[in-house]
C-alpha cells in the first residue's frame, strides 16, 4: 500500500454533534422533571461544558494517567515503534505517541482529541501474550480508532456519561427544588429525583455501550484493511478476551473510565454486568473478521482463527522492552 489508503470517518463528526445535542436534551429533561430553578439549570450546563472541555483537550492525559502508563522510547520498544511507524505510513497519517501500562491484564487502547494529539497504549500483558502478527493486527485496529476520529467521539461519549451520572447522584443527595413560576408540593420533583438518580447512570452506560460497540466493529474492519490481515486480529481478540477473563483488571475509577476505549472488555464478563458491556461479543467480532479474511483470500474456508503465525512462521510473543 502506498500511503494513499482511504480513511473512513463513519460520520463521527455527525455522531459527536448528535451526542452533544442529546446530552443537553437529557439535562433539560432532568431539570424539567425535578422542577429545578433556572439558576440550577445554568449550574448543570456549566458542569457539562467544563466536563466536555476537559475531556476534549486533556482526554489523552486523563486516560493515560488513569492506567498508570508511561511513554516509551524507540530504544525501549523497538518492535512497537516499527509496527506503528509502518502502519501509520501505510495510512499516510501521523504516528501517535506510544505508551505501556504496567498491568498483566492483556489490552490496548487509543486516546486523544485528534490524530496529531493521539496516543496508543499497550499493557505489559498484551505484549507478553501476542505474537508479532497478532500485535500488528491490534495496533492496526487502534490506529484506525485514531484516524477515523473515534477517539473524539468516545471522549464526548465519556464526558456525556460522566455528566449524566453526576446529575443523577447530585439529585439523589440534594434533590431538585421547585419551579420558579409554580409553587408545587414537590411531589413531581421527588419522582424526578428518584427516576433520575436511578435511570441516569444506567442511561449513561447504555450510551457509552452503543457508541463503543459501533466503533469496535468499524475499527475491526478498517484496521484489518490497513494491515491486510483480518485473521491476525481475530486470533488476537480470542487470546485477549480469554486472558482478560483469566486476569481481569481491578475496577477502579481510572480503569472504568478507560474501559470503553480498550480493544476488549477488561473486566470479568459475568452475570448482570454482561448487559452493560461496552464491547460487542468477541465471537461476533471474530466471525466477521474470519469472513472478511476469506473474502480477501487471506485464509482457506474453515481455517481456525486461533492458529495464526507471524510472517516468519513464529508463534512466539512479540519481544518488546519496557
Amino acid at each position: 500500500m502506498d500511503g494513499n489508503m482511504k480513511v473512513h470517518g463513519h460520520l463521527n463528526g455527525l455522531k459527536t454533534t448528535l451526542l452533544f445535542a442529546l446530552m443537553w436534551a437529557i439535562i433539560m429533561l432532568i431539570w424539567w422533571t425535578t422542577g429545578a430553578s433556572s439558576g440550577t439549570l445554568v449550574y448543570y450546563i456549566c458542569i457539562g461544558l467544563a466536563t466536555t472541555f476537559v475531556s476534549y483537550w486533556f482526554s489523552d492525559r486523563i486516560s493515560i494517567a488513569s492506567m498508570g502508563a508511561r511513554q516509551v522510547s524507540e530504544t525501549e520498544a523497538p518492535e512497537l515503534y516499527r509496527i506503528v511507524r509502518e502502519l501509520s505510513a501505510r495510512a499516510g497519517k501521523p504516528m501517535p505517541r506510544i505508551y505501556i501500562a504496567p498491568t498483566m491484564s492483556p489490552n490496548a487502547f487509543a486516546t486523544g482529541r485528534n490524530e496529531r494529539h493521539a496516543a496508543v497504549c499497550c499493557t505489559q500483558g498484551i505484549l507478553h501474550m501476542l505474537n508479532e502478527r497478532e500485535l500488528r493486527g491490534v495496533l492496526g485496529h487502534e490506529l484506525m480508532h485514531v484516524y477515523n476520529h473515534d477517539i473524539l467521539t468516545s471522549a464526548v461519549a465519556s464526558a456525556m456519561a460522566t455528566v449524566i451520572t453526576y446529575l443523577g447522584y447530585m439529585l439523589m443527595y440534594f434533590g431538585g427544588g421547585q419551579r420558579d413560576d409554580e409553587q408545587r408540593s414537590g411531589a413531581l420533583g421527588l419522582v424526578g429525583v428518584v427516576l433520575s438518580s436511578i435511570l441516569a447512570p444506567i442511561g449513561a452506560s447504555l450510551i457509552q455501550m452503543a457508541i463503543s460497540r459501533t466503533r469496535e466493529y468499524d475499527a475491526d474492519e478498517d484496521g484489518s484493511r490497513l494491515t491486510g490481515d483480518p485473521a491476525a486480529l481475530a486470533s488476537a481478540l480470542s487470546k485477549i478476551t480469554a486472558g482478560a477473563q483469566a486476569n481481569p483488571m481491578p475496577q477502579t475509577a481510572g480503569t472504568q473510565s478507560a474501559a470503553a476505549m480498550m480493544i476488549a472488555n477488561p473486566f470479568s464478563n459475568e452475570g448482570f454486568s454482561r448487559l452493560f458491556s461496552t464491547h460487542p461479543p468477541t465471537r461476533d467480532r471474530i466471525n466477521r473478521l474470519m469472513q472478511m479474511a476469506q473474502e480477501m483470500q487471506m485464509i482457506p474456508a474453515g481455517a481456525s482463527s486461533g492458529s495464526s503465525r507471524n510472517r516468519s512462521g513464529s508463534t512466539q510473543p512479540a519481544q518488546v522492552a519496557y
